[in-house]
């Protein structure tokens, strides 16, 4: 059994919420600069996959992927909040959207390092 802070998170309309295991709390803090997650502009935590577990609204879950379709960018079909994303660089990984966890301020953390999601990665298609 794995120990550690078990945190949930939900989107803005509570349609979604998700169960998080932070072995250590909340570490290793970052955003990503491919070209969705530069758009986005969310600080995350990454967990190990058998770490988060959809506790509810798996249903109103929506899936985004673009590119090599290896990242899975999930966000709530109601609000349109982005809660969490399996990751391109490491698929046994969940990045978490942080802004999505109760009593957390995302925008008080400052010097979060910027991961290099960005590497090869062509930009979708414009209109």
């Amino acid at each position: 059994m794995v120990m550690g802070e078990k945190r949930i998170a939900v989107c803005h309309c509570g349609s979604v919420a998700i169960e998080i295991n932070f072995e250590h709390g909340l570490e290793n803090l970052r955003r990503c600069d491919c070209s969705l997650c530069a758009r986005k502009g969310y600080v995350m935590a990454s967990v190990p996959v058998e770490h988060l577990s959809i506790i509810k609204g798996e249903q109103v879950l929506s899936l985004y992927q673009w590119g090599s379709n290896i990242a899975e960018h999930y966000f709530c079909s109601k609000c349109g909040v982005y809660t969490h994303h399996k990751r391109r660089s490491n698929p046994r990984e969940y990045g978490i959207n942080i802004a999505c966890i109760p009593g957390v301020r995302a925008l008080e953390y400052s010097n979060i390092t910027v991961g290099n999601g960005g590497l090869n990665v062509p930009l979708p298609p414009t209109r």
